[in-house]
Protein backbone atom coordinates (compact mmCIF):
# COMPACT_ATOMS: atom_id res chain seq x y z
CA UNK A 1 0.00 0.00 0.00
CA UNK A 2 3.03 2.53 1.23
CA UNK A 3 4.37 1.71 -2.45
CA UNK A 4 1.19 2.42 -4.32
CA UNK A 5 0.84 5.97 -2.04
CA UNK A 6 4.65 6.34 -3.10
CA UNK A 7 4.26 6.27 -6.94
CA UNK A 8 1.08 8.20 -7.33
CA UNK A 9 2.70 11.07 -5.73
CA UNK A 10 6.08 10.73 -8.11
CA UNK A 11 3.14 10.62 -11.03
CA UNK A 12 1.79 14.10 -9.52
CA UNK A 13 5.12 15.41 -9.11
CA UNK A 14 5.95 15.28 -12.73
CA UNK A 15 2.81 16.25 -14.17
CA UNK A 16 2.77 19.16 -11.79
CA UNK A 17 6.51 19.74 -13.11
CA UNK A 18 5.64 18.99 -17.03
CA UNK A 19 2.81 21.54 -16.70
CA UNK A 20 4.84 24.52 -15.15
CA UNK A 21 7.54 24.07 -17.70
CA UNK A 22 6.90 26.94 -20.41
CA UNK A 23 6.28 25.42 -23.85
CA UNK A 24 6.51 21.38 -22.37
CA UNK A 25 3.77 20.36 -24.50
CA UNK A 26 5.53 21.69 -28.04
CA UNK A 27 8.81 21.28 -27.16
CA UNK A 28 10.31 21.30 -30.13
CA UNK A 29 8.85 24.45 -31.55
CA UNK A 30 9.51 25.92 -28.52
CA UNK A 31 13.05 25.38 -29.16
CA UNK A 32 13.15 26.40 -32.72
CA UNK A 33 11.84 29.60 -31.44
CA UNK A 34 14.32 30.36 -29.14
CA UNK A 35 17.18 29.48 -31.51
CA UNK A 36 15.67 32.04 -34.05
CA UNK A 37 15.43 34.63 -31.49
CA UNK A 38 18.85 34.16 -30.56
CA UNK A 39 18.10 33.54 -27.20
CA UNK A 40 19.89 29.93 -27.30
CA UNK A 41 22.72 31.97 -29.99
CA UNK A 42 25.44 33.83 -28.39
CA UNK A 43 26.39 35.86 -31.94
CA UNK A 44 28.87 38.19 -30.31
CA UNK A 45 30.63 35.01 -29.60
CA UNK A 46 31.17 33.58 -33.28
CA UNK A 47 34.79 33.28 -33.96
CA UNK A 48 35.70 36.57 -37.19
CA UNK A 49 36.50 35.16 -40.62
CA UNK A 50 40.13 34.40 -40.94
CA UNK A 51 41.55 36.72 -43.09
CA UNK A 52 44.72 38.23 -44.98
CA UNK A 53 45.88 41.48 -45.80
CA UNK A 54 47.63 42.13 -49.51
CA UNK A 55 49.06 45.21 -50.94
CA UNK A 56 51.66 45.81 -54.03
CA UNK A 57 54.75 48.15 -53.93
CA UNK A 58 56.66 49.10 -56.43
CA UNK A 59 59.67 51.66 -55.28
CA UNK A 60 61.56 52.88 -52.51
CA UNK A 61 58.97 55.20 -51.42
CA UNK A 62 55.88 52.54 -51.55
CA UNK A 63 57.76 49.99 -50.07
CA UNK A 64 58.14 52.44 -46.92
CA UNK A 65 54.90 53.29 -47.00
CA UNK A 66 53.59 49.20 -47.43
CA UNK A 67 56.03 49.13 -44.09
CA UNK A 68 53.92 51.46 -42.07
CA UNK A 69 50.85 49.65 -43.36
CA UNK A 70 51.98 46.47 -42.03
CA UNK A 71 52.73 48.36 -38.41
CA UNK A 72 49.76 49.73 -38.58
CA UNK A 73 47.83 46.51 -38.41
CA UNK A 74 50.15 45.08 -36.01
CA UNK A 75 49.08 48.09 -33.45
CA UNK A 76 45.97 48.80 -34.13
CA UNK A 77 44.05 46.30 -36.05
CA UNK A 78 42.58 44.42 -32.94
CA UNK A 79 41.40 40.75 -33.30
CA UNK A 80 42.60 40.74 -36.46
CA UNK A 81 46.52 42.14 -35.95
CA UNK A 82 48.42 39.04 -36.45
CA UNK A 83 46.89 37.66 -39.63
CA UNK A 84 48.65 37.24 -42.45
CA UNK A 85 50.14 40.23 -44.64
CA UNK A 86 51.70 39.18 -48.19
CA UNK A 87 53.47 42.27 -49.73
CA UNK A 88 53.74 42.13 -53.75
CA UNK A 89 56.30 43.59 -55.30
CA UNK A 90 57.69 43.15 -59.15
CA UNK A 91 59.45 40.00 -59.57
CA UNK A 92 62.80 41.51 -60.87
CA UNK A 93 62.84 43.64 -57.29
CA UNK A 94 62.82 40.69 -55.41
CA UNK A 95 66.86 40.64 -55.00
CA UNK A 96 67.33 44.28 -54.50
CA UNK A 97 65.21 45.20 -51.59
CA UNK A 98 68.36 45.15 -49.07
CA UNK A 99 67.49 45.96 -45.34
CA UNK A 100 63.44 46.77 -45.85
CA UNK A 101 63.46 42.44 -47.28
CA UNK A 102 64.25 42.31 -42.67
CA UNK A 103 62.27 44.89 -42.11
CA UNK A 104 59.46 43.15 -43.49
CA UNK A 105 60.20 39.76 -41.84
CA UNK A 106 60.27 41.65 -38.36
CA UNK A 107 56.94 42.51 -38.23
CA UNK A 108 56.17 38.91 -39.84
CA UNK A 109 55.05 40.01 -43.45
CA UNK A 110 55.82 38.15 -46.49
CA UNK A 111 56.98 39.43 -49.10
CA UNK A 112 55.88 38.10 -52.63
CA UNK A 113 56.92 38.45 -56.28
CA UNK A 114 54.64 39.62 -58.95
CA UNK A 115 54.52 39.82 -62.58
CA UNK A 116 52.56 41.93 -65.25
CA UNK A 117 52.20 41.63 -69.30
CA UNK A 118 54.75 43.55 -70.42
CA UNK A 119 51.99 45.43 -72.93
CA UNK A 120 50.40 46.39 -69.88
CA UNK A 121 52.96 48.12 -68.09
CA UNK A 122 52.45 52.01 -70.17
CA UNK A 123 49.59 52.26 -68.16
CA UNK A 124 49.38 53.42 -64.85
CA UNK A 125 48.75 51.22 -61.40
CA UNK A 126 49.08 47.82 -64.60
CA UNK A 127 51.33 45.90 -61.91
CA UNK A 128 48.84 46.53 -58.71
CA UNK A 129 46.28 44.99 -61.02
CA UNK A 130 47.83 41.29 -61.88
CA UNK A 131 49.42 41.35 -58.56
CA UNK A 132 45.81 41.42 -56.89
CA UNK A 133 45.02 38.65 -58.82
CA UNK A 134 47.80 36.82 -57.77
CA UNK A 135 47.06 37.13 -54.36
CA UNK A 136 43.65 36.20 -54.36
CA UNK A 137 44.47 32.82 -56.26
CA UNK A 138 47.03 31.65 -53.33
CA UNK A 139 44.54 32.87 -50.86
CA UNK A 140 41.68 30.33 -51.77
CA UNK A 141 41.81 27.61 -49.50
CA UNK A 142 43.59 29.78 -46.94
CA UNK A 143 41.45 32.52 -45.80
CA UNK A 144 37.74 33.17 -45.26
CA UNK A 145 38.50 36.90 -46.87
CA UNK A 146 41.60 38.55 -48.65
CA UNK A 147 41.61 42.26 -47.81
CA UNK A 148 43.76 44.39 -50.58
CA UNK A 149 44.88 47.54 -50.38
CA UNK A 150 47.06 50.02 -51.91
CA UNK A 151 50.32 51.00 -50.03
CA UNK A 152 48.89 54.49 -48.30
CA UNK A 153 46.60 52.87 -46.21
CA UNK A 154 47.00 53.04 -42.48
CA UNK A 155 44.83 51.55 -40.18
CA UNK A 156 43.86 53.12 -36.64
CA UNK A 157 41.11 50.59 -35.44
CA UNK A 158 39.90 47.12 -35.88
CA UNK A 159 38.34 46.71 -39.04
CA UNK A 160 34.72 44.77 -38.14
CA UNK A 161 33.41 45.62 -41.16
CA UNK A 162 35.49 43.42 -42.85
CA UNK A 163 33.98 40.86 -41.18
CA UNK A 164 31.67 40.28 -44.11
CA UNK A 165 28.36 38.51 -43.59
CA UNK A 166 27.66 35.35 -45.08
CA UNK A 167 25.97 35.50 -48.55
CA UNK A 168 28.33 38.65 -48.96
CA UNK A 169 31.28 38.84 -51.32
CA UNK A 170 32.65 42.22 -51.42
CA UNK A 171 33.42 45.21 -49.67
CA UNK A 172 33.71 48.30 -51.58
CA UNK A 173 33.68 52.16 -50.78
CA UNK A 174 33.31 54.42 -54.27
CA UNK A 175 35.75 56.42 -56.14
CA UNK A 176 36.68 60.10 -53.63
CA UNK A 177 35.45 61.97 -56.93
CA UNK A 178 33.23 61.51 -60.15
CA UNK A 179 36.45 62.22 -62.50
CA UNK A 180 35.53 59.87 -65.35
CA UNK A 181 32.50 58.57 -63.58
CA UNK A 182 29.58 58.54 -65.27
CA UNK A 183 26.83 60.37 -63.62
CA UNK A 184 23.74 58.06 -62.63
CA UNK A 185 21.00 60.74 -63.62
CA UNK A 186 22.59 61.20 -66.87
CA UNK A 187 22.38 58.58 -70.39
CA UNK A 188 25.78 56.70 -70.50
CA UNK A 189 28.13 58.34 -72.61
CA UNK A 190 30.26 56.70 -75.73
CA UNK A 191 33.41 55.89 -72.89
CA UNK A 192 30.87 53.99 -70.27
CA UNK A 193 28.71 52.40 -73.29
CA UNK A 194 31.30 50.19 -74.56
CA UNK A 195 33.14 49.35 -71.03
CA UNK A 196 29.54 47.46 -70.50
CA UNK A 197 29.87 46.36 -73.74
CA UNK A 198 33.28 45.13 -74.14
CA UNK A 199 32.88 43.94 -70.82
CA UNK A 200 29.45 41.99 -71.32
CA UNK A 201 27.74 44.38 -67.94
CA UNK A 202 24.18 43.63 -68.02
CA UNK A 203 21.57 46.85 -67.78
CA UNK A 204 20.54 45.35 -64.48
CA UNK A 205 23.87 45.26 -62.88
CA UNK A 206 23.36 49.12 -62.94
CA UNK A 207 23.10 50.88 -59.64
CA UNK A 208 23.47 53.85 -58.06
CA UNK A 209 26.20 54.94 -55.33
CA UNK A 210 27.63 58.52 -53.98
CA UNK A 211 31.03 59.68 -54.28
CA UNK A 212 32.68 60.73 -50.74
CA UNK A 213 34.64 64.31 -51.83
CA UNK A 214 31.83 65.33 -54.12
CA UNK A 215 28.95 64.10 -53.24
CA UNK A 216 28.22 63.26 -56.92
CA UNK A 217 25.86 60.20 -57.33
CA UNK A 218 27.09 57.77 -60.35
CA UNK A 219 26.89 54.61 -61.46
CA UNK A 220 29.36 51.87 -59.86
CA UNK A 221 32.46 52.76 -59.75
CA UNK A 222 34.34 51.12 -57.37
CA UNK A 223 37.97 52.47 -55.38
CA UNK A 224 40.54 50.07 -56.35
CA UNK A 225 42.64 51.42 -53.07
CA UNK A 226 40.57 49.05 -51.01
CA UNK A 227 38.95 46.11 -52.06
CA UNK A 228 37.26 43.32 -49.40
CA UNK A 229 37.02 39.98 -51.20
CA UNK A 230 36.24 36.30 -50.79
CA UNK A 231 38.92 34.58 -52.76
CA UNK A 232 37.03 32.09 -54.04
CA UNK A 233 34.62 34.42 -56.48
CA UNK A 234 37.79 34.83 -58.60
CA UNK A 235 36.88 39.04 -58.50
CA UNK A 236 40.16 39.79 -58.83
CA UNK A 237 41.53 37.48 -61.50
CA UNK A 238 38.74 38.62 -63.36
CA UNK A 239 39.78 41.98 -62.87
CA UNK A 240 43.04 40.85 -64.52
CA UNK A 241 41.70 39.66 -67.42
CA UNK A 242 39.28 42.91 -68.41
CA UNK A 243 42.13 44.67 -68.09
CA UNK A 244 43.70 43.58 -71.00
CA UNK A 245 40.67 43.72 -72.98
CA UNK A 246 40.17 47.30 -72.15
CA UNK A 247 44.11 48.22 -73.35
CA UNK A 248 44.62 46.34 -76.19
CA UNK A 249 41.20 48.10 -77.84
CA UNK A 250 42.40 50.93 -79.71
CA UNK A 251 39.58 52.73 -79.40
CA UNK A 252 40.67 53.11 -75.56
CA UNK A 253 44.28 53.10 -76.17
CA UNK A 254 43.13 56.45 -78.49
CA UNK A 255 41.02 57.88 -75.58
CA UNK A 256 43.85 57.38 -73.14
CA UNK A 257 45.99 59.67 -75.30
CA UNK A 258 43.56 62.54 -74.99
CA UNK A 259 42.36 61.98 -71.75
CA UNK A 260 44.94 61.95 -68.96
CA UNK A 261 41.87 60.44 -66.25
CA UNK A 262 40.91 57.68 -68.50
CA UNK A 263 44.69 56.47 -68.60
CA UNK A 264 45.31 56.71 -65.37
CA UNK A 265 42.04 55.14 -63.93
CA UNK A 266 41.63 52.85 -66.94
CA UNK A 267 42.37 49.91 -64.13
CA UNK A 268 39.75 50.90 -61.80
CA UNK A 269 37.14 50.91 -64.83
CA UNK A 270 38.09 47.45 -65.14
CA UNK A 271 37.52 46.65 -61.73
CA UNK A 272 34.01 48.08 -61.90
CA UNK A 273 33.12 45.80 -65.38
CA UNK A 274 34.27 42.73 -63.42
CA UNK A 275 32.30 42.80 -60.58
CA UNK A 276 29.22 43.76 -62.27
CA UNK A 277 29.85 41.08 -64.13
CA UNK A 278 30.51 38.80 -61.50
CA UNK A 279 28.20 39.25 -58.66
CA UNK A 280 24.70 40.22 -57.82
CA UNK A 281 23.67 43.51 -56.13
CA UNK A 282 23.30 40.94 -52.51
CA UNK A 283 26.49 40.04 -52.54
CA UNK A 284 28.23 43.60 -52.37
CA UNK A 285 27.94 45.55 -49.48
CA UNK A 286 29.70 49.31 -49.29
CA UNK A 287 31.66 49.86 -46.03
CA UNK A 288 31.37 52.89 -44.06
CA UNK A 289 32.73 56.30 -44.91
CA UNK A 290 35.33 54.77 -41.59
CA UNK A 291 36.65 52.56 -44.26
CA UNK A 292 39.61 53.71 -46.75
CA UNK A 293 38.94 57.92 -45.18
CA UNK A 294 41.12 60.20 -47.47
CA UNK A 295 42.68 62.21 -44.58
CA UNK A 296 43.06 66.08 -46.18
CA UNK A 297 41.87 64.72 -49.29
CA UNK A 298 40.30 68.31 -49.37
CA UNK A 299 43.89 70.05 -49.70
CA UNK A 300 45.26 68.12 -52.35
CA UNK A 301 41.77 67.99 -55.22
CA UNK A 302 38.87 69.49 -55.11
CA UNK A 303 36.22 68.39 -52.40
CA UNK A 304 32.92 69.27 -50.69
CA UNK A 305 34.03 68.27 -47.27
CA UNK A 306 36.67 68.66 -44.77
CA UNK A 307 38.55 65.80 -44.59
CA UNK A 308 41.03 66.24 -41.32
CA UNK A 309 39.57 64.20 -38.70
CA UNK A 310 39.97 61.06 -37.69
CA UNK A 311 38.09 60.46 -34.66
CA UNK A 312 35.99 57.50 -36.39
CA UNK A 313 38.35 56.76 -38.63
CA UNK A 314 39.17 52.75 -39.24
CA UNK A 315 41.30 53.11 -42.09
CA UNK A 316 43.22 55.82 -43.83
CA UNK A 317 44.39 56.79 -47.06
CA UNK A 318 46.99 59.79 -47.39
CA UNK A 319 47.89 59.75 -51.26
CA UNK A 320 50.60 62.10 -51.89
CA UNK A 321 49.96 64.76 -49.12
CA UNK A 322 53.33 63.56 -46.92
CA UNK A 323 55.21 64.46 -49.51
CA UNK A 324 55.01 67.75 -49.47
CA UNK A 325 52.89 68.44 -46.25
CA UNK A 326 53.29 71.40 -43.89
CA UNK A 327 55.67 70.53 -41.04
CA UNK A 328 52.77 71.66 -38.35
CA UNK A 329 49.87 69.06 -40.42
CA UNK A 330 49.81 67.13 -37.17
CA UNK A 331 48.19 70.61 -35.61
CA UNK A 332 45.27 70.54 -37.57
CA UNK A 333 44.39 66.80 -38.16
CA UNK A 334 41.93 66.06 -35.00
CA UNK A 335 41.60 62.53 -33.73
CA UNK A 336 43.07 60.50 -30.81
CA UNK A 337 46.47 62.34 -29.81
CA UNK A 338 48.38 59.68 -29.78
CA UNK A 339 47.25 57.69 -32.94
CA UNK A 340 48.19 61.20 -34.76
CA UNK A 341 51.58 61.22 -32.76
CA UNK A 342 52.54 57.39 -33.81
CA UNK A 343 51.99 58.15 -37.37
CA UNK A 344 53.41 61.73 -37.36
CA UNK A 345 56.74 59.74 -36.32
CA UNK A 346 56.42 56.81 -38.80
CA UNK A 347 56.03 59.63 -41.76
CA UNK A 348 59.23 61.39 -40.51
CA UNK A 349 61.14 58.06 -40.23
CA UNK A 350 60.03 57.52 -43.93
CA UNK A 351 61.35 60.49 -45.27
CA UNK A 352 65.02 59.33 -44.17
Amino acid sequence: MKKIILLVIIVLILISSEMSFPGAQTGTESSEKDVGNGSFLDTSQEKPQSLIFGAFAEGEEQLKHTLILVESIRTFAGIYKNSPVWIYVPEESLQGMGDMAGKFRSLDAEVRGSQAPRTALQFPYSRKVFAAAEAEAAAEGKADILVWMDDDTVFLNEPDEFDLKRGVAFGYRPVMHQLIGSLYSEPLDEFWTRVYQKLSVPETAIFPMTTPADSKTIRPYFNAGLLVVRPEKGILQKWALNFPILYEDPVFVEWCKEDKYKLIFLHQVALAGAVLNKLKREEMTELSFRINYPVFFDRLFEADKDFSSVEEAVTIRYDVFFRKAPPDWDKTLRGPKEKIAWLKERISKSKN
